[in-house]
């Protein structure tokens, strides 16, 4: 299977459909959303092109093709407009032998992470609005790859849009193109 990861779109709208745009040409067949997708929080300022009701019709319209996790702006009432799951903390997602972790980072991220995710896994998480890829060691001293694609609407420290794909137990941050 092929895997196509965001995060954080925060009901921006233009973000959701480069999203599903970006999803469809890579061909992958799932889109994972690693939370934060109708609302923006209060600790952040409203995205360019907020209009939550547009970003559901936008998603609906493949929620077949959607697997998602809750994010900290995440709620019961989004739930309750989205034609797929949003209530998971966490997906524990096997491909090609490699483990990954998909969570939104709000209860699981490098400073608490899962009893759950084994020596080498991927922590593939959002809600830093920060794309990162890197090694880092455990307080165990075993070492995982943390992986986040950071936020298209909302990006912070002087992040860009970028989005993961997983194919063949490999993960690859990407950057949109025409940012």
């Amino acid at each position: 299977m092929k895997y196509f990861v965001a995060s954080d779109i925060h009901g921006d709208s233009y973000w959701a459909q480069r999203i599903v745009d970006a999803f469809i040409e890579s061909k992958a067949d799932k889109l994972i959303l690693l939370g934060d997708t109708l609302y923006h929080g209060p600790r952040n300022d409203l995205p360019a092109h907020h209009a939550p009701k547009k970003v559901i019709e936008i998603l609906n319209n493949i929620a077949d093709k959607i697997i998602a996790v809750r994010g900290n702006c995440d709620t019961e009432v989004d739930q309750m407009v989205l034609k797929f799951p949003l209530m998971a903390d966490y997906i524990y997602l096997v491909d090609e032998g490699q483990v990954f972790f998909v969570t939104h980072g709000h209860i699981y991220n490098p400073y608490n992470l899962p009893s759950i995710m084994p020596q080498g896994a991927t922590l593939l998480m959002g809600h830093s609005h920060v794309a990162e890829d890197e090694e880092l060691e455990s307080p165990d001293g075993w070492k995982y790859r943390y992986l986040n694609p950071g936020s298209p609407s909302l990006p912070k420290e002087d992040s860009v849009p970028s989005y993961i794909i997983i194919e063949n137990g490999k993960a690859e941050l990407i950057q949109f193109k025409d940012q």
